[in-house]
């Protein structure tokens, strides 16, 4: 295309395509890397700065294996009802283009990482390889694809940690994994009510080793698992947990929040919503979308920060033990 050819609306569509082959909406969960700094009560700018380009980097090396997962599978898209509309399958990206941004953003992330911290150089690599055997298999595998995806969400912690340069608990590690594994089991349970709603033929295979009742007994496992670690961190250091016991005053809203995310993804919620739309039954599926969608959710999100900072402002003048 000639210099003539380019208009501002072609370019702001350009623009659009790659942003959207870039899949932002995604990044929602990168933000997992602010929860240890949060967790250790260190929120000063150096932390945030740390954490900050942690959360870039996450999105950057997120974002190069959605391009190559669009590019390998191109062909497949292409057939698929809804996959068709994405940049790389539509054609508005040409694939040459589509590697190269890929490849810059992987080795980009992964360079930077190991230069600004070996800690978090290896939570970025890790989490590149973990992308790639999942790709490859992992994927395929009943239970070990769900462990795989919660190992994802314990690494970009884990990068937070490392970033900020913060010693990190046992109960932080467990009630990170259980809260991972429960988002895990929710985007199987999602993606299942919707195979059975309609099999279009573009399903995952590994969704026909699953079923309801067993993804269920496993939710209620890591749903435990999660409430329990969490409220003894936050009873404070007798457990060593949360520098003070005050914390216990944000676990109303985690478990609010847990069984709110249940309910959305309860078979008769989603009937009682949805009026016919069987979209709505795949909200769950997307864990960014209820965030940034679902008001309740959100609203909880909000409250219980607020009363994380309520609690810190409290300790830093000593108001609190």
């Amino acid at each position: 295309m000639s210099a003539k050819q380019i208009t501002p609306i072609s370019f702001l569509s350009l623009i659009k395509s790659y942003l959207l082959a870039l899949r932002p909406r995604q990044w929602t969960k990168n933000l997992i890397v602010f929860a240890a700094p949060i967790f250790a009560f260190r929120l000063d700018s150096l932390t945030l700065a740390s954490c900050s380009l942690a959360f870039v980097l996450f999105c950057s090396i997120s974002s190069s294996f959605y391009l190559i997962n669009d590019i390998l599978d191109v062909e497949s898209d292409r057939r698929h009802p809804v996959k068709c509309k994405r940049p790389i399958a539509a054609g508005l990206i040409n694939l040459p283009t589509a590697t190269t941004l890929a490849l810059v953003l992987l080795i980009g992330a992964i360079g930077c990482a190991w230069v600004f911290d070996r800690g978090l150089g290896a939570a970025i690599t890790s989490y590149g390889l973990l992308q790639i055997a999942y790709n490859l298999k992992l994927k395929r595998k009943v239970i070990l694809d769900i462990l795989a995806i919660a190992i994802g969400f314990v690494l970009r912690a884990y990068a937070g940690a490392a970033a900020a340069n913060i010693l990190l608990s046992s109960w932080f590690l467990i009630c990170t994994a259980m809260l991972a594994l429960f988002l895990a089991i929710e985007k199987r349970k999602a993606e299942l009510r919707l195979l059975e709603y309609k099999d279009t033929g573009h399903t995952r295979v590994v969704l026909y080793r699953y079923s309801l009742s067993m993804l269920s007994r496993m939710e209620n496992t890591v749903t435990t698992g999660a409430i329990m670690s969490y409220a003894l961190w936050s009873s404070g250091p007798q457990v060593n947990g949360a520098s003070t016991p005050w914390m216990l005053l944000t676990l109303p809203f985690v478990l609010y929040g847990i069984f709110r995310y249940q309910l959305l993804s309860d078979p008769k919620e989603i009937e009682r919503r949805s009026y016919g739309n069987q979209d709505l039954g795949g909200r769950t599926e997307r864990p960014e979308e209820i965030l940034l969608t679902d008001r309740p959710i959100l609203y909880t999100v909000i409250a219980w920060i607020m009363t994380v900072l309520m609690v810190m402002t409290l300790k830093h003048y000593y108001l609190i033990a």
